[in-house]
Formats: structure tokens, C-alpha cells, sequence
């Protein structure tokens, strides 16, 4: 916690310093050091300052430098017990994983560990491999693509090593930190508001000239680096030869060979950084990257104004702070207007851009970035020499094709028939085994259990509910993996590149195609990675267009619905369904570009890496821990939503047995509400369904799918709890008591044209409720989940309507 979040009277221990400049040497020369001790004594009349008692005197603070104090709260029990001689002991020098009991039983033990915690942030370029090094470390298991915007927010891990507890955290891949993208600016502020002990700064060995940009930057602010030269057997195996140490000493900054995916090299990777926190290693000293003439005197004289003003540079380092602003970037002059004397400064930064474009004719920012690459053309060219051999031709060759006029777009098409036909056809045979135990569970229930609620809610309710949608389990993993392949290994960057000009059609472009295809795994981490959209218009409307990209949790309606009716065309019904679902986006797209938002033309500029072959555990990890989220889904949500249905299907308990009344009712009679033998859920049903009587639909489809509205996977649920409740039908498989004449039409509730009906309104319709809510967080205004509610509904009624009244026709 920060010192600002102490109440008065409340003592704490000093755990870091998070300041930056003279104000980390002034406080820490009035005893702010670790583990001293500091009580928060009472707020100033407009609570700002706080005064503060430290090593026997009081001072203030103002809130915003006391938010600046890293410490950890003690209770006044744990003050009382604890002898003062004991207040400034070293800790043990083995590092154990604390456990939040401990830390709640102990806070000065917890202060005291805290002293030997070093919190790293690992910062680099997409494609680095960063989280890949974080996964290994950590023991995370956060997906690894091969693309830009994979990470869209800071991951957070921790483990133990060399004594140390490390607070590791991987922030979202940034090309720089300007302001110009959501990831550049969240990396910004994570550094600085968070002030991370070490900042480890990964980059791509065999692409040292484009990734050590990133790095200037960072010397630039001034913090403790190592940099990690990751994917080093790539350098290695191509024949070039780097000489890292005399580079790194070079720009001051140690370097370290690391291979991520393996995690070849990570001990000295953190040995390293061990070094560099303990002030030992002799690779480290500060160096300024020379701007040149023309802007360097500039430099100074912005860097002495911010220098000589306390209101700025707590942050970030003066230099930083001048250079930037010379840039015009918009984040540094809101830091440098809190400053009452901001105008003079401001009017010094224009004086000096007008000088330097008048002598050069060109901008600021284009000279300084011509001169960072100029200082790393430098460095490489004493310690980097290429390779003599021929460079590989695999990612060539294979783009030669992928990405051709002629064979892209099939190629495109055939995998993804290929990924939808393993799906279903593969995904049959653990669906039938686990089918099987579900089965064999609820005999086990049927034979043992007393009659009554109890057994009814168990076989019914929680069996019937949560076991008829755990059997798609298989769909979804095979589904997952084949996403994650394409992600790891590079095409997903190519199907985006190919996408492009059709995109552009639309009003978006190609990194628009990132998110979408992630959709078909899940909408909310897809409209979560929109983020690398630099455009605002472009990312909202790729945000709102993505939930009609058919994400997994529709899976298991197709599967029961087209192993039951379409059994021999599975693939094609597949492949038509997500294809329906891609041009019904395109077309609101469009609407959305001419009607709502105006035209905002932003380059398409993407890497492109090279191609990898994704490790099968790096696979299977991704791919497994979207099982576990799926698996946690059937025990939380899934099942409590099993049992509300079950129970609004249960009750009320009516005196006459189902049987008498209904052989009194004729053929026909099914939609009529009748309080003397339906359940709530009927009632309900009944009462919504002429609205979707012309869509083909059941009163029980009705029920189903407004039972969807916390997640698409409760529409089977919800089926096979309201199906299973027929006892007459003595098949336990969920397709044939669909199939099965109702007793009181005479027919059955289901044909092909209504489950066709029932498949494109579950695609089309409200996205789930997480859905919703990542919908508002990322456009900032409930307005657009609102109207992705209404709109989708709109839409999918009138797609389904028109596919039953055809499908009608010919079916």
C-alpha cells in the first residue's frame, strides 16, 4: 500500500521509495529507508498535507509525494508485541513463498520480507517472446501469440530465487512509449506510477536495429535495466555474431542471452537482475543518448527549466520529461501543466522547436528518432556482424503461397473448414465417451437416491444441466488449439495482412481481423485485444461488431443441433453458420461507418514476424487452460444457473399428477398457459413465445435462449433440463428427445428449418452478460452495451425469421 493510504494513527513500515530524482534523495536523507517505521499523525485542514512522525520527529508530506512511499500497515497489536530492538533486524536470507496468512497474521514479518522483493516489469517490442519468459518464470500459463496485441493488460506473477521474492509483471507489447496507441500509454503510466525495481527489457537478438528503439527510450527515463537478448539460438543459428558484453557496456545497460521457450539462460537472466538491484554490477552506468547538435542544446535548456521546478520530474527523469516535450507528446505537457509556471516553460519548448525546424527544415520528433537510430546503427556496428550465409527462405516461400492473390484466400477458406470439421468429427469420439459417463453417473442417481426433490434436483437439475454441457468439452479444446497454433506460429498476422483491402471496404483494416478471429474463441478477451487499434472509431466498431463473431460457448448448440438434423454436412453447416456470422458483422460495420461514426483513415502497419513452429506444450497449455476456464465456468455459473432453471421447471408442485391432465388436453394445445399444470418456466415461456412462434420456435427454444443471457452454454443446459423431465422418452440422449413426438402435440418440437432457426438466432443475438460488460468497459459508456443488446436482437430475429420461412420451403 502507499503511504498516502495510511489513517491517522495508523503506523507502517517503509518499504521503497517510488520517487524519482530529488525527491528520492531528499526523503531518503530524512529517514526514509526500509523498514523504518512511520506513523501518520493527522490530515491538514483540506486533507493535504498529512503530517507524519518518523525516527522520533514529525514532518509533512503532501498526498501526492506520500503516494509515492511504498509501506506496509501494522496493527497496534503487532507494535505492542513486538520488542523495538527487534525494529530494524535483517530478514533470514532464504526466501520462502509468504502466504497471505502469514502476511495477515504477521505485517512486520510481511514488512520485513518486502525488504528483499524485487518487483521486475518486462517491457519490450510484440513478438519478443515476453510472455513466453514470463509463463517459464512465473509459472503463468497467459497465452503466447505471434502477433501484436496478445497482451492487452499487465499480467502479474510471482516466485522465489536467489533469496529474493520476485513481483514479476508483463506489460503489453509496445513498439515505444509515445502516446499514440492504448498499449504505449499503459506501459507509460504502469512506469510511472508503479516505479518497478528493475525493468527488464526483452528484445529479439536477430532483430537488435528495430527492438534496441524501445530501449533508448527507456535510458532515456533512466531506471535500473538488464535486457534480456531473447530468441538468441536464432542469432546463433544464422551465423551472426554479437558481442552482448561489450554492448551492453557500451550503453550502460547488462545484457543477458535468454531463450524463452526453452528457458535457456533465465538464471543468469536473474542472477543478473539480482546484481543490478544490489548495485554490483559493474556493466551498468548511466549514458546519454546524444541527440546531436541541433537538438541536444535544446534539450538542456528544457531539462534545467524542469529541473529547477519541485511540481515536476518527481515521475520520470528531466531529461525524459524535455525530450518528450520537445515532441509535443500530450501525456508530458498535462504533467508539466500541473506546474504554476507552465507557461514559461511551454513558451521555452516552442522557442526551441521553432529553432530547430527552421535550421533543419524538418521536425522535432523525426530528428531525434533518426538520431536514436543512428546511436544503435553505431553501437551494433563495434560489437554485431552479420551473417555471410544465406538467409533463410521458410518464411518466404511459405507467405509465396499464403499470402498470394490467388491461393490466399482458399487457403484461408480450407483451413478453416479443416479446423470445423476436426472439430466436430474428432471432437465425437471423447464427446461419446464422456456422454457415456454422464450417463452412467445419473443410473448411479436413479438406482441409489430416494425419490424426491432432492434426487430430481441431482439427475435433473445439476446431471441433466451442467453433464449435457461438459460432453462439448472435447469441441471446445480441439477448437482452442487449432486458434492458438495459428496465433503462435504467425499466420493469424498474415490472414490479417490478406484481410486488409476487405476490411478497408468496411471503414476498418486489417488488425481489425485479430480481434474478430479471436471471437471465435472468446468475445470477451477478442474485444479486449481491439486495444491495438490506434484508431478510436475502428477499435469501437470492431467492439461492437465482434459478439457476432460465433465465439465456443455457441458451440455446443451447434453440435447438438447439427449432429441431430445435419449430421451428414456438418462441416458445410459449420462453416456457413461462422460465415453468416462474419457477413452479418461486415454489413453492421458499414452501417456503423457511414451512419454513425465519420471516416477515420489510419495506416496499416503491422509486423509481420517470421514464422515459428509452435512447441506442442506451448499449445496444449493455451489450449488447456481454456479448458480449465470452461471447467470453472460448469462449476460457477453453469451450475447455478442449472439449478434456477431446474427449479423454476420443478415448481409450483401441482396436486394432480402431469399424466391426467395431459391426456385431457388435445393435439395443439402445448403454447396454451395453463397455472393448473405448468411450471414457472412454462408460464414464462408460453407467455414470451408468440414473439418467436413466426422464428419456428418451441415455447422451450423461447426459455432456452433467454436463459442464455449469462452465458450461451445454459441454452443446452437449459434444454436438457427441460427435456429431461419427460419420462416417457426412454433414450437419455438429448438429440433423440428432441426428435420425440411432445405428448400433447402429437409432433415433435424440433425439425431441420426450426433448428436451423434456433442455431442463427444463438449466433445473432445479445452477446452474455461478460460480453456486455467488457463491451462498456473498453468503449467507455454503457450506451454501446446497450446497444449491442438491442440491436443484435433486432438483427437475429429478423435473419432467423427469414431462415426458417426458407428453410420451410425447402427443407
Amino acid at each position: 500500500m502507499r503511504l498516502s493510504e495510511l489513517k491517522t494513527g495508523e503506523t507502517g513500515v517503509v518499504v521503497k521509495i517510488l520517487g524519482h530524482g530529488a525527491f528520492r534523495k531528499r526523503v531518503m536523507e530524512m529517514g526514509f529507508v526500509k523498514g523504518q517505521e512511520i506513523k501518520s499523525l493527522l490530515n491538514a485542514p483540506l486533507n493535504d498535507p498529512i503530517k507524519y512522525s518518523i525516527m522520533g520527529y514529525e514532518l509533512s508530506l503532501r498526498r501526492s509525494e506520500a503516494d509515492l512511499v511504498e509501506v506496509v500497515r501494522l496493527k497496534a497489536c503487532d507494535m505492542d508485541a513486538r520488542p523495538r530492538a527487534q525494529q530494524g533486524a535483517d530478514m533470514s536470507e532464504s526466501m520462502q513463498e509468504e502466504t497471505d496468512e502469514t502476511a495477515a497474521a504477521d505485517p512486520h514479518e510481511h514488512a520485513r520480507r518486502t525488504q528483499r522483493t524485487i518487483n521486475i516489469a518486462l517491457v519490450g517490442n510484440p513478438n519478443c517472446g515476453k510472455t513466453s519468459l514470463f509463463n517459464i518464470a512465473s509459472g503463468a500459463k497467459e497465452h503466447v501469440g505471434n502477433y501484436s496485441g496478445v497482451t492487452v493488460d499487465a499480467k502479474r506473477g510471482h516466485f522465489s530465487y536467489g533469496g529474493y521474492r520476485f513481483n514479476i509483471v508483463d506489460l503489453p507489447g509496445t513498439y515505444s512509449l509515445a502516446c499514440y496507441s492504448p498499449e504505449e500509454l499503459y506501459v507509460r503510466r504502469y512506469l510511472r506510477d508503479e516505479m518497478p525495481d528493475i525493468v527488464v527489457n526483452v528484445v529479439v537478438a536477430s532483430n537488435l536495429e528495430r527492438n534496441l528503439y524501445l530501449t533508448t527510450e527507456l535510458i532515456d527515463m533512466d531506471r535500473s535495466m538488464v535486457i534480456a537478448l531473447n530468441m538468441y539460438d536464432e542469432l546463433e543459428h544464422s551465423g551472426a555474431t554479437l558481442d552482448y558484453c561489450m554492448l551492453g557496456e557500451m550503453i550502460g545497460v547488462p545484457m543477458v542471452p535468454t531463450v524463452s521457450r526453452t528457458g535457456e539462460g533465465l538464471h543468469n537472466l536473474f542472477d543478473t537482475i539480482i546484481r543490478v538491484y544490489e548495485g554490483k554490477e559493474q556493466a551498468v552506468r548511466h549514458v546519454h543518448v546524444n541527440l546531436g547538435p541541433e537538438i541536444e542544446p535544446s534539450v538542456t535548456m528544457v531539462k534545467d527549466a524542469i529541473k529547477a521546478d519541485p511540481a515536476i520530474g518527481v515521475h520520470f527523469s528531466p531529461r525524459y520529461l524535455a525530450i518528450k516535450l520537445l515532441e509535443h507528446d500530450s501525456e508530458v505537457e498535462a504533467i508539466v501543466k500541473e506546474s504554476p509556471d507552465h507557461k514559461t516553460l511551454l513558451e521555452l519548448r516552442d522557442r526551441c522547436d521553432a529553432l530547430i525546424e527552421k535550421r533543419t527544415g524538418d521536425d522535432v520528433s523525426a530528428i531525434i528518432a533518426s538520431e536514436k537510430y543512428g546511436f544503435i546503427d553505431g553501437a551494433l556496428a563495434e560489437t554485431f556482424v552479420d551473417s555471410t550465409k544465406e538467409k533463410a527462405k521458410t518464411t518466404h516461400i511459405i507467405d509465396a503461397f499464403v499470402t498470394n492473390r490467388l491461393f490466399g484466400f482458399p487457403i484461408f477458406l480450407a483451413i478453416m473448414l479443416f479446423m470445423f470439421w476436426c472439430t466436430f468429427e474428432i471432437g465425437s469420439y471423447p464427446m461419446a465417451w464422456i456422454e457415456s459417463a454422464v450417463a452412467w453417473i445419473a443410473g448411479l442417481v436413479e438406482t441409489y437416491m430416494p425419490e424426491g426433490p432432492l434426487k430430481d434436483l441431482v439427475a435433473d437439475g445439476i446431471i441433466g444441466g451442467v453433464g449435457g454441457v461438459i460432453v462439448f468439452l472435447p469441441n471446445i479444446l480441439i477448437l482452442y488449439f487449432f486458434i492458438s497454433f495459428m496465433e503462435d506460429s504467425g499466420y493469424m498476422a498474415r490472414a490479417a495482412f490478406i484481410m486488409d483491402k476487405l476490411m478497408h471496404r468496411i471503414g476498418l483494416h486489417g488488425k481489425s481481423f485479430i480481434p474478430l478471429v479471436m471471437g471465435f474463441g472468446c468475445n470477451v478477451p477478442a474485444i479486449m485485444a481491439a486495444r491495438a487499434i490506434e484508431s478510436r472509431s475502428s477499435r469501437i466498431i470492431t467492439v461492437l461488431i465482434n459478439p457476432f463473431m460465433s465465439c465456443s460457448a455457441r458451440l455446443p448448440v451447434y453440435v447438438l443441433l447439427v449432429g441431430t438434423f445435419f449430421s451428414k454436412h456438418a462441416a458445410l453447416v459449420f462453416l456457413s453458420l461462422y460465415l453468416l456470422g462474419i457477413l452479418v458483422a461486415v454489413v453492421t460495420a458499414r452501417l456503423l461507418r457511414r451512419f454513425w461514426f465519420r471516416t477515420d483513415e489510419t495506416p496499416f502497419v503491422m509486423e509481420l514476424p517470421p514464422y515459428r513452429l509452435p512447441t506442442m506444450k506451448s499449445s496444449l497449455r493455451h489450449m488447456w487452460g481454456k479448458g480449465e476456464q470452461y471447467l470453472k465456468k460448469m462449476g460457477g455459473i453453469i451450475l447455478v444457473a442449472s439449478i434456477i432453471v431446474w427449479v423454476l421447471n420443478y415448481f409450483p408442485i401441482h396436486d394432480a399428477p402431469a399424466a391426467d391432465t395431459t391426456v385431457q388436453l388435445a393435439p395443439g394445445d402445448d403454447s396454451r398457459i395453463d397455472p393448473d399444470r405448468d411450471s414457472y418456466l412454462q408460464m414464462l415461456g408460453k407467455a414470451v413465445n408468440p414473439v418467436m412462434e413466426p422464428l419456428g420456435f418451441h415455447w422451450r427454444s423461447t426459455v432456452a435462449v433467454l436463459a442464455g443471457a449469462p452465458a450461451k452454454e445454459i441454452v443446452v443446459s437449459t434444454l436438457g433440463v427441460l427435456y429431461t423431465g419427460d419420462e416417457e422418452i426412454d433414450d437419455t440422449a438429448l438429440s433423440a428427445r428432441l426428435t420425440a413426438p411432445n405428448r400433447a402435440t402429437g409432433r415433435p418440437d424440433f425439425n431441420a428449418a426450426n433448428a436451423l432457426s434456433l442455431m442463427v438466432f444463438v449466433l445473432l443475438y445479445f452477446p452474455c452478460m461478460a460480453t456486455v460488460v467488457a463491451i462498456v468497459r473498453e468503449t467507455g459508456s454503457w450506451r454501446y452495451g446497450a446497444f449491442s443488446i438491442i440491436y443484435n436482437t433486432m438483427v437475429a430475429w429478423l435473419v432467423a425469421f427469414l431462415v426458417y420461412q426458407g428453410a420451410s420451403l425447402i427443407l
